[in-house]
């Protein structure tokens, strides 16, 4: 695949500041990263709980600013009940019983922060690690792909209601409430039998529920997990999940825009870890083809790995791909930016190159940086076909190699006061990563 000229490359940035419909990555006329996200998550001390919540809340409940709250064991909300969380609220998973909080279906969460006042839920020991506790699940009413209408939870949550534990219907706008300037921290507890946990699972979530300005950073499991549903996800951010950053199944119908993940090349889980996984199903045969599989359409994503020596990582095999697609899904990538993968990403080798196949799965002014490849099927080392496909003029696909402080510039002086990229000045200034790496 051909690549850009560095004089065209700096060119075509130069341009994009002057004209924002143009800009890949992350956008915002306002850095939305400011003041609510935490890149080093071990070190606030939110005090001692002042409260406990366990077992079932079966009535509307409101948490408190002033109060510090324990959450011990599996909590569901039920019964058709709102929990409603003030802005500045710490919620503190315990570790000893790997907390978790789950919204069932019917029940709603309205935890509704601010900028400046973000509700934190977190790990309860001082010295914090991914999989200290258990995360949020969200449960709904929206459709899947399954046979039925409905499934089951089966991450072993007790107690083993099914009525508390199952999603899934007709409603595809359904409306499980609000979670915006949130932030999940050092969720994904690990369990015998059902693997991780996940900071955020959102199981057949319809499009009414609002999920805005969430931050998951050092989750054991995947950062975001979406089972079915038709959830709309917008200014989300991963940073330093274990496992993958946003997992999409079970014919979720799912956008994702202006959202961000940063791994890491020396956190990973023992089967690898990817920015996005892109599935229908886990088994085709538990699949009823008649209904809509898997779309995720995003735009304005950076998705990018932070390395010490990005080369010499991809030489040990630390480094994998940034998106790994499914078959029998459609996907579409816009406005993105792909930065330090191995390659950038890997079809499943149950795809046939087709145009009918290839016409759902597009990628589009997406640029592809600092990549070891761009393009692959599982399986096959040459990918002739896709880089003709995707290398097309009509997607206006880039492909470059530079280093990610000249790829992530900050426009802030700039005439737009957006803050298109402005990943450098993390990244470049190594603000976001904590002291105690070797805690990984």
């Amino acid at each position: 695949m051909k690549n850009y000229i560095q004089t065209a490359l700096i060119f075509l940035l130069v341009l994009s500041n002057c004209f924002a419909q143009q800009e890949k990555g992350i956008i915002g006329y306002n850095n939305w990263l400011n003041s609510w996200t935490e890149f080093k998550p071990s070190q606030p001390d939110y005090g001692e709980p002042t409260q406990i919540l366990s077992g079932k809340i079966t009535k509307d409940t409101k948490l408190l600013k002033r109060d510090v709250y324990l959450l011990l064991g599996d909590v569901f909300v039920t019964d058709s009940a709102t929990l409603t969380i003030e802005p500045g609220t710490k919620i503190i998973g315990d570790f000893d019983s790997k907390a978790s909080l789950i919204i069932s279906k019917g029940a709603k969460i309205t935890a509704k922060g601010t900028e400046t006042d973000p509700i934190v839920f977190t790990s309860s020991r001082d010295n914090k690690k991914p999989g200290d506790w258990g995360g949020i699940f969200i449960l709904g009413d929206a459709p899947l792909n399954t046979y039925g209408e409905l499934a089951s939870l089966n991450y072993g949550l007790r107690p083993p209601s099914n009525e508390n534990i199952a999603y899934g219907g007709v409603n595809p706008e359904s409306d499980s409430g609000i979670l915006k300037y949130v932030r999940i921290e050092f969720a994904g507890k690990r369990t015998k039998t059902h693997g991780y946990f996940n900071a955020l699972t959102l199981a057949g979530v319809g499009n009414q529920t609002i999920i805005e300005n969430v931050m998951a950073s050092y989750s054991a499991g995947n950062a975001f997990n979406i089972l079915g549903g038709s959830v709309i996800l917008e200014k989300l951010v991963s940073y330093r999940s274990n496992s993958n950053d946003y997992e999409f199944n079970y014919g979720t119908q799912c956008q994702l825009i202006n959202s961000l993940a940063i791994r890491s090349p020396y956190v990973s889980s023992a089967n690898g870890s990817r920015c996005m996984v892109v599935k229908s199903y886990d088994n085709k045969e538990e699949t009823d083809t008649s209904k809509r599989q898997t779309f995720v359409n995003t735009e304005n994503l950076t998705l990018v790995n932070v390395s010490n020596d990005i080369k010499s990582d991809m030489e040990i095999g630390l480094v994998q791909e940034a998106i790994y697609i499914g078959a029998d899904v459609s996907f579409a990538i816009n406005k993105s930016v792909i930065s330090g993968f191995y390659p950038a990403v890997i079809l499943d080798d149950k795809i046939k190159l087709n145009n009918e196949n290839l016409e759902k799965i597009q990628f589009t002014r997406t640029y592809f940086n600092n990549c070891k490849g761009n393009i692959f099927r599982k399986g096959y080392t040459n990918n002739d076909d896709l880089e003709s496909w995707y290398g097309s003029r009509a997607f206006d696909n880039l492909y470059a190699k530079s280093s990610d402080a000249e790829t992530f510039i900050d426009v802030k002086n700039s005439r737009h006061p957006d803050f298109r990229l402005q990943v450098n000045r993390i990244i470049a200034s190594n603000d976001f990563i904590d002291d105690d790496d070797d805690d990984d």
